[in-house]
């Protein structure tokens, strides 16, 4: 799958190009990604104006409101920044048919916790060790039990 970035402007043959990220699925061609619609959608679920989007991204309210009426398409790292401000994954805001999740979901946080393990003693990793093995133990005996308290 590739992506492609058009940008506002005028094709050398005079055609007016608007602002679109596409997404090529198969050799029947592009579809249009409506990431202005998803940015206004999901600003306008904050009860955020224009500015209100801008501050949280860094940019100004003309920025945001090219890109919702697609005069210009956001760059990559201006994505980021979206996603990050809307709470919602750069996948969602690039592709039509991408599922809408947070950006960071729950297992992320314990990802997070995890990758500080490292820093604990053996005892203290045993210690733990033994706590998931309970938790699993109990999670699966419940629905051996079928729910069974």
């Amino acid at each position: 799958m590739t992506r492609q970035a058009t940008s506002a402007g005028t094709h050398p043959e005079g055609v007016a190009v608007i602002a679109q990220w596409a997404s090529r699925r198969d050799q029947e061609g592009a579809a249009t990604v409506p990431i202005g619609d998803r940015i206004r959608q999901l600003r306008k679920e904050r009860k955020w104006s224009q500015g209100d989007l801008a501050a949280e991204v860094g940019g100004d309210a003309g920025q945001i409101s090219r890109y919702e009426n697609g005069h210009i398409a956001p760059s990559a790292d201006a994505i980021v920044r979206l996603a990050e401000a809307l709470d919602v994954s750069c996948d969602y805001l690039l592709l039509d048919d991408a599922p809408r999740r947070p950006l960071q979901a729950a297992e992320n946080a314990l990802g997070d916790r995890l990758s500080a393990v490292a820093e604990l003693s053996a005892e203290d990793l045993a210690s733990l060790r033994n706590v998931i093995d309970a938790l699993v133990a109990k999670s699966r005996l419940k629905a051996l039990a079928g729910g069974i308290s």
